[in-house]
């Protein structure tokens, strides 16, 4: 099964993806892909956070945030919990030099992954709504998650926005 699951900062998407990414499991191998390359303070406590959360619930992490092929993959009987797409881009697309193709190749990378497991619960930060008109590369940023984000909602069995730990299911829907 492949989910996709969409929300604001501190919307609950991560916790949720650790449920279902563990419901999933049965008991089978874990995974938490983490993307996040942290540049400051606040990414170290986000991610120490993250850490925390997670802590004893039998997840093995990987921290990868490009070229995600390229390395040791998850088991093909794994559940995958994937965060985020967000940071997975930015990381692809402002590495040493701008990359207008890193969306491509980020979508490309992430579907073949996805394809991989046998459960991927994928998560992506909503960053379209504030209205605002910004420089050429972040609207660029913008443009190339959207695509990302619907091609992924397209190929993927459950897609749903969280706001508050609560999905909004727009495609499919949680194992049972």
């Amino acid at each position: 099964m492949r989910i996709l699951l969409v929300g604001g900062s501190k919307s609950g998407k991560s916790s949720l993806a650790q449920e279902i990414a563990i419901k999933l499991a049965d008991g089978g191998p874990k995974y938490y892909w983490a993307t996040m390359e942290p540049t400051d303070r606040e990414d170290d406590e986000r991610i120490e956070r993250h850490i925390a959360d997670r802590a004893g619930m039998g997840f093995v992490t990987i921290e990868r945030g490009k070229k995600l092929l390229a390395g040791e993959l998850p088991p093909d009987n794994a559940a995958v919990l994937f965060d985020s797409v967000t940071a997975l881009l930015a990381n692809e697309m402002f590495g040493a030099c701008f990359d207008p193709a890193a969306p491509e190749r980020a979508l490309r990378e992430l579907l073949a992954l996805s394809e991989k497991c046998a459960n991927f619960v994928c998560v992506a930060d909503e960053v379209f709504r504030d209205g605002a008109v910004y420089d050429d590369m972040t609207e660029d940023y913008r443009r190339g998650l959207a695509a990302i984000l619907r091609a992924l909602a397209e190929d993927f069995d459950t897609v749903a926005e969280v706001s508050c730990g609560i999905p909004k299911f727009y495609k499919g829907g949680l194992p049972e």
